[in-house]
């Protein structure tokens, strides 16, 4: 796996702060890297690692979902983003997907991957759940209110904005567009993938961190 150390929690914090105007049209251009020493990289690991994120929200079947609790040591991967994005969130879950294949079943199961909607008014549970079935029934989907999920996003340096509707009438959501990789032995956030990142790169990695080892 390609992977930079980061040496300060504010260079950490930068790092984690690239996005993408997921959709099409005039608003979606993709701001430059937060930091160029950390363009282009599949991985970087935390020196300092993110606390989960405290969400309580409501998963597929609309029932309450607790991040913390529910995926408390577990190996999680987490990740922002919206089921109209024409572009990085369906790459990256479909790359996700293909390399959570590739696991022995135990360490498969025991692996949660985590999809949290960045537009909750439009990606009610039942829709939510219907776009990650067709990426893989194993995928957890959460929504709720967007102050609270923006209020996540931002305690692990994920940029969140309100989707703003386009002079097309269709919608883009603005959203950090890095995986947050959380190990078991701790719940913590020791390595965050870029949108870069490619099912070979999870694929060689995700045993390592179904293991909650530091690939």
């Amino acid at each position: 796996m390609r992977k930079t150390s980061v040496f300060a929690a504010a260079f950490a914090a930068a790092a984690a702060l690239t996005l993408s105007a997921c959709g099409g049209g005039d608003g979606g251009s993709e701001p430059a890297a937060a930091d160029s020493a950390t363009a282009h990289k599949a991985a970087t690991v935390l020196e300092r690692p993110f606390d989960k994120p405290d969400l309580v929200l409501k998963d597929t079947k609309g029932e309450k979902y607790d991040l913390i609790e529910e995926t408390k040591g577990r190996p999680t991967l987490l990740y922002f983003g919206y089921t109209n994005c024409p572009d990085a969130c369906p790459f990256t879950m479909s790359n996700i997907d293909i390399a959570m294949r590739k696991l022995p079943e135990a360490e498969r199961k025991e692996l949660r991957v985590v999809f949290v909607t960045s537009d909750p008014q439009h990606d009610s549970p039942e829709k939510l759940g219907e776009w990650l079935k067709a990426q893989n029934p194993a995928f957890i989907g959460l929504t709720g209110d967007f102050d609270t999920i923006q209020a996540g996003a931002r305690s692990v340096g994920i940029y969140l904005d309100k989707p703003k509707k386009q002079k097309d009438g269709t919608w883009i959501s603005s959203h950090g567009t890095q995986v947050l990789a959380f190990l078991p032995k701790d719940d913590k956030a020791h390595v965050l993938y870029s949108k870069d990142a490619t099912a070979e790169d999870y694929r060689k990695d995700l045993p390592e961190i179904a293991k909650g080892r530091t690939p």
